[in-house]
């Protein structure tokens, strides 16, 4: 899909318990334009059928506003199968979305054609072009909540490989591990994920065992080392083979800023041996709660800056 100059891209975000949308102004002469985000809550069931009918319901909203939409990508909190449009594994999502036809049924609902995306790729092409790590070259994305996502993104473009590429949650960094959601031992995200540090932390929240920690509490404090150890390992495995400008780290875990961001980049470089004295950087993602949004609104557009 492209879009002509000056011609609108809308992005939506189906998150647990709401839909994110961006609406874009492409222009091929300058970086893209937000016209407008908003959220949208879901119904408590999130029924595919009904979230189709949400989507339909907001793009009205959106086309009533501001007129014709050129384009449209929807992100998704899990893997699709591309060729299908449809779900295969979207963890904490009702059993029905597996191989419910939902890019069928939203093209149906909409009158055109969309893009399914991914929603950690599209948060990762967001804040590659317009975001914290705009106009670099090779930038790998993290995306740490409820589960733990990510995305490669070279020269503009998010890299796919076999479909799978950068699902960097699902790195190995203990081989006899606590288990996964995936089904494997190990992975980074049983580490670091925002379930995994408040159960390993001791609170209700990722949120309340950072708070924990700053005021000394060593069982909140253990749960943060092993996070940033076990994710540090992981994306020191993918510096040693990507060697990326740089690493973004969003989502809700990222919320506590310093006592994240700094300790990582020590511990990725602390773990770099091969090449010692290299830079290594890694920065907050910048484009808040809207990113994946905006990034399935570029993704619907084509757009690769």
């Amino acid at each position: 899909m492209s879009t002509s100059v000056g011609h609108l891209a809308l992005g939506l975000d189906i998150g647990g318990s709401s839909v994110k949308t961006a609406l874009l102004r492409i222009d091929g002469s300058a970086p893209p334009e937000t016209v407008n985000t908003d959220l949208f809550h879901l119904d408590q069931s999130r029924e595919p059928g009904l979230v189709v009918g949400e989507l339909a319901r907001i793009t009205t909203q959106l086309r009533t506003q501001y007129g014709p939409i050129a384009s449209v990508g929807v992100g998704i909190p899990g893997m699709f199968d591309e060729a299908a449009g449809t779900p295969t594994l979207l963890p904490n999502f009702p059993i029905s979305w597996k191989g419910f036809p939902f890019r069928q049924e939203v093209e149906g609902n909409l009158g055109q054609k969309i893009a399914l995306v991914n929603d950690a790729k599209a948060f990762s092409l967001a804040e590659s072009v317009v975001g914290s790590a705009a106009g670099l070259e090779t930038v790998v994305c993290v995306v740490l909540g409820t589960g733990v996502g990510g995305g490669v993104v070279h020269r503009g473009k998010v890299w796919k490989g076999l479909g799978s590429a950068g699902e960097l949650g699902h790195l190995t960094v203990e081989l006899d591990g606590p288990p996964c959601g995936c089904g494997n031992n190990g992975c980074v995200e049983s580490f670091a994920s925002s379930a995994a540090i408040s159960t390993a932390g001791g609170q209700e929240s990722v949120q309340a065992v950072f708070a924990a920690a700053a005021t000394g509490d060593t069982r909140a404090q253990v749960a943060i080392d092993r996070a940033i150890k076990a994710l540090g390992a992981g994306l020191a495995n993918v510096f040693i083979t990507l060697a990326p400008d740089t690493f973004v780290i969003g989502g809700g875990v990222a919320g506590a800023g310093k006592q994240l961001i700094a300790p990582l980049e020590a511990e990725i470089r602390r773990r770099i041996r091969v090449a010692p004295g290299t830079d290594i950087h890694v920065v907050p993602a910048s484009l808040g709660r809207h990113a994946g949004a905006i990034g399935a609104a570029l993704m619907g557009a084509g757009t690769q800056l």
